[in-house]
């Protein structure tokens, strides 16, 4: 009898029960759409907020990391049943607990990672319990490359954690973790075979033949000096003639002034060599001299003004009471403040409190709280350890804007003086 007359009988048969059950079937429809709908959401959700602000390549390293998350708990599987004897609830509850402690180690080395810019410990707990769960998982395998593929699979759910822990942390301090002496571009540079900066072939070809001219110059001169023999004055002249000639056909020297002035500056500083033994440059690390205090010419309501502070003497700005304001100018102001801010970090200047006053009009001792709320943010944070460890500098207030890129002024002194 086909299906829909055994339903049609059944339903003639027992009516009652076939009305329960169409009821009851209209009400599992209903709840399952609510699930379905609120799963949806939940989805949808979940999507915008975690999925939809994350790169691609983070998606993929997390999808990637649990697969071979996963290869990995299906060795320790078999390993705690055929090796351990586990069976059962004991089995299912036991088998996965080094996984369980790399996925802990991971997120709380990625959490060490956002507030102190170092994995630490937890870090190398998991390239630890990486290795242990690969070789575990691998002593129970029936081939070698069975085994080879067991201990490959940790191994790289732990290198795409590494990658993306890097890649995170140099988005957060701006550098990166560590700069290998010995690199791929660093040894074709040493051999001659690639440039260090991104000059052309004919820059780098009028270059090196305008050095040539120079040595040359200076060899003849030394010679002449030292009252060398004819015949080594004659090879020297020749030497420097013709490196002339070539720098002349080659690189355009009679016509071009900005070559003509590269030679000129290379031969003078050649030539001047020995003056470098006579130069007295400033020290840095010396105490810079007091200024003369100026003696008081009268009392008056001048001398009980507050003096102006050590970081904000250039700007000669007084440490007044700020003045009372409404809310919304307060507010303004303290937007100006914080793009004003924000544009400098990204410029990767940190800027004083007297900057910030100067530039926004916001008083001097609020200026002193947004500065002292926001220099702990990542990014400021970071370029005040970047001038600590790159230029021994402290971030006191007294010195200027920090560039962490070029050259920092100390004391007054610096290397053009």
């Amino acid at each position: 009898m086909p299906p829909i007359d055994q339903i049609t009988t059944f339903a003639s048969d027992q009516p009652v029960l076939t009305v329960i059950i169409g009821v009851f079937a209209l009400v599992l429809l209903v709840v399952a759409y609510f699930v379905l709908r609120a799963t949806q959401r939940m989805a949808v959700r979940f999507y915008h907020r975690h999925v939809a602000p994350r790169p691609a390549e983070d998606i993929l390293t997390i999808v990637a990391a649990s697969i071979a998350t996963g290869v990995s708990a299906q060795g320790m599987w078999r390993f705690s049943g055929d090796v351990l004897g586990f069976d059962g609830p004991l089995r299912l509850l036991l088998f996965a607990f080094i996984e369980v402690a790399v996925i802990t180690s991971a997120v709380r080395a990625r959490r060490n990672m956002r507030e102190n810019f170092s994995a630490g410990i937890d870090g190398v707990a998991v390239w630890a319990l990486t290795g242990l769960t690969a070789v575990l998982s691998s002593m129970d395998a029936r081939s070698v490359a069975e085994a080879v593929f067991r201990l490959a699979a940790p191994l790289v759910a732990a290198w795409l954690w590494e990658r993306g822990m890097a890649i995170e942390r140099h988005r957060i301090t701006g550098r990166s973790r560590i700069n290998w002496r010995i690199t791929p571009e660093r040894a074709l540079v040493r051999v001659g075979l690639a440039e260090v900066s991104d000059r052309t072939a004919s820059e780098v070809d009028a270059h090196r033949r305008l050095t040539r001219v120079a040595l040359a110059a200076k060899r003849a001169r030394a010679l002449r000096a030292s009252g060398a023999s004819d015949r080594k004055m004659r090879a020297a002249l020749g030497k420097l003639d013709r490196a002339m000639d070539r720098a002349v056909e080659h690189s355009g020297l009679a016509v071009d002034s900005a070559r003509q002035e590269a030679l000129l500056s290379q031969i003078g500083a050649l030539y001047n060599t020995s003056a470098l033994i006579d130069l007295t440059p400033p020290v840095p690390w010396d105490p810079e001299p007091e200024a003369p205090v100026r003696p008081a010419v009268a009392a008056g309501p001048s001398a009980l003004r507050p003096p102006v502070d050590d970081d904000d003497d250039e700007l000669q700005v007084l440490d007044v009471p700020p003045p009372v304001v409404d809310t919304a100018q307060r507010a303004a102001l303290m937007r100006a403040a914080r793009e004003y801010w924000d544009k400098q970090i990204e410029r990767k200047f940190v800027p004083r409190a007297a900057d910030i006053a100067h530039e926004t009009g916001v008083s001097l001792a609020t200026a002193r709280e947004y500065r002292a709320l926001w220099k702990l943010e990542p990014k400021a944070h970071a370029l005040l350890e970047a001038a600590f460890h790159e230029h021994g500098i402290i971030d006191t207030g007294t010195f200027p804007a920090i560039e962490t890129e070029q050259v920092l002024t100390v004391n007054g002194s610096s290397p053009g003086r």
